[in-house]
């Protein structure tokens, strides 16, 4: 069920209003304009809802007709069609764990994903939501105004992964005993090498056989001329979202490689696989900032 919010519902004290927490709004946005192209790959009727109640994204554009671009935007055509291509992907992965008989999914950096309320879920599934308190609490204002309902089971748990968050999520219901489906979308690019590795660690420790894993990593470290790309200028000076800033500057683990030893199936893409599996999404360009990108699909 999805309300209406009241036009003067902008959230005063959002929490995702700087630094990493305006990722969350970024990639919200490029979700609402997603949701109405008529060759959507993925739709979210919840998240433009996001984007009108935090002051920092209030102006932003919600709706293919608000890009005057279209594709050839960098910031909202490029790198929004980037966030649709990602948000199908993974949707599919996880809704097809599910089907096969996992009962419960984990989100880690959950942000203001909204899979709980709009995917197709089996009776019975659980899914937990692993990610700091004022991004829950901002997540939960919006969704309560609109009196959304999950499709699943909804677990919030308010955490940080400096911390105990294992034992915090046994605490909520979670059952290391049963296989999991892992998700850490749009999370390992803003860790440290070192919590980047001690979070796979932890996930492979938590799971039991035929859970799952699928992650989103950058290999190396840009050249000058990919840091001067159209898609990161384009974010910084148009909307304050400075990512080059924000992603961590340290040489980054092999996490694949670390599955690997650990046993687990893995399996690496490019972006542009799926885009021309979907016949539509980002395709490569000169001074490519999302070149980079990998996505990992792992299973034990």
């Amino acid at each position: 069920m999805l309300g209406t919010a009241p036009q003067d519902s902008v959230v005063k004290d959002g929490g995702v209003e700087d630094g990493v927490g305006l990722t969350a709004l970024l990639v919200a946005a490029a979700r609402a304009v997603e949701t109405y192209r008529p060759d959507a790959l993925a739709r979210d009727a919840y998240a433009e809802h996001f984007v009108r109640a935090a002051r920092a994204s209030a102006g932003w554009p919600v709706h293919p007709r608000d890009v005057p671009d279209a594709d050839g935007d960098p910031l909202w055509g490029r790198l929004g069609r980037y966030f649709g291509l990602r948000t199908r992907v993974l949707d599919d992965f996880l809704l097809g764990r599910a089907r096969a008989g996992i009962r419960q999914t984990v989100l880690l950096g959950a942000g203001l994903d909204t899979r709980a309320y709009r995917l197709d879920w089996p009776a019975g599934h659980t899914v937990y939501e692993v990610d700091q308190p004022h991004v829950l609490a901002f997540k939960h204002d919006v969704l309560d105004g609109l009196r959304a309902v999950p499709r699943a089971h909804r677990v919030a748990l308010a955490a940080d992964f400096r911390d105990d968050w294992p034992d915090e999520l046994m605490a909520a219901g979670f059952d290391p005993s049963l296989p999991t489906a892992w998700l850490a979308e749009g999370l390992l690019l803003y860790l440290p090498a070192v919590a980047e590795r001690a979070l796979v660690d932890t996930v492979h420790w938590l799971s039991a056989p035929t859970s799952t894993l699928a992650y989103e990593v950058k290999i190396g470290l840009e050249p000058e001329a990919v840091r001067d790309s159209p898609v990161y200028t384009a974010a910084r000076e148009r909307i304050g979202v400075d990512l080059l800033a924000l992603f961590d500057g340290d040489p980054r683990p092999d996490s694949a490689a670390d599955l690997t030893a650990y046993g687990w199936s893995v399996t690496v893409r490019t972006p542009f696989d799926f885009t021309r599996r979907h016949g539509r999404g980002p395709r490569r360009e000169r001074r490519d900032a999302l070149a980079a990108n990998r996505w990992v699909f792992a299973a034990r």
